[in-house]
């Protein structure tokens, strides 16, 4: 799979852009991004960022109209509705800002973040037959790697033969 570095301005839908987001929005993104930033302790566990990544994205973005969580053994899933019986929109991997070996990369997606996300997308569209999900993203805090579901949909589902490969892993991790 070829990588390519977009420019915000290209990687964003078109629809998005039209939106003028209003000058209260900056503010507060701007002032729970620092707080975000200025929260990072690189001695503390991956699960310490990963609740700051949750505390982010929900006084950033998300309450009180998205149930924002982790689930099962995804690291964190926001579900396109208030409650925890909702579908889910976005499934994110986050990992700690020195977990260099296993974070991906521009130029090296195949590391176990990228592995993992595979994975519980997977189990999400084939096991739950979530049709639903938009987005799958992968932080350090640092970076952001997003990923159109409709991407990892014509890559995995689409193609029989991952899709088989996948059932059958499921049906192993089932039996373990």
């Amino acid at each position: 799979m070829n990588t390519t570095l977009l420019e915000p301005r290209k990687a964003i839908n078109k629809a998005f852009l039209k939106i003028k987001p209003s000058r209260s929005f900056i503010e507060i993104f701007k002032n729970n991004l620092i707080q975000l930033l200025d929260r990072i302790n690189e001695k503390e566990s991956e699960e310490f960022h990963k609740n700051l990544v949750i505390a982010f994205l929900k006084k950033t973005y998300y309450e009180p109209n998205y149930f924002v969580n982790t689930k099962g053994r995804n690291d964190l899933v926001v579900h396109n509705g208030k409650e925890p019986g909702s579908f889910v929109g976005v499934i994110i991997e986050a990992k700690s800002p020195v977990n260099k070996s296993e974070m991906i990369s521009i130029t090296n997606p195949n590391k176990k973040a990228l592995h993992e996300l595979v994975y519980y997308y997977m189990r999400e569209r084939i096991t739950h037959k979530n049709t639903e999900l938009k987005n799958l993203v992968v932080t350090n805090i640092y970076e952001w790697f997003i990923f159109d579901a409709q991407l990892f949909n014509n890559i995995i589902i689409i193609r029989k033969q991952f899709f088989q490969i996948g059932s059958a892993s499921h049906k192993i991790k089932t039996i373990l």
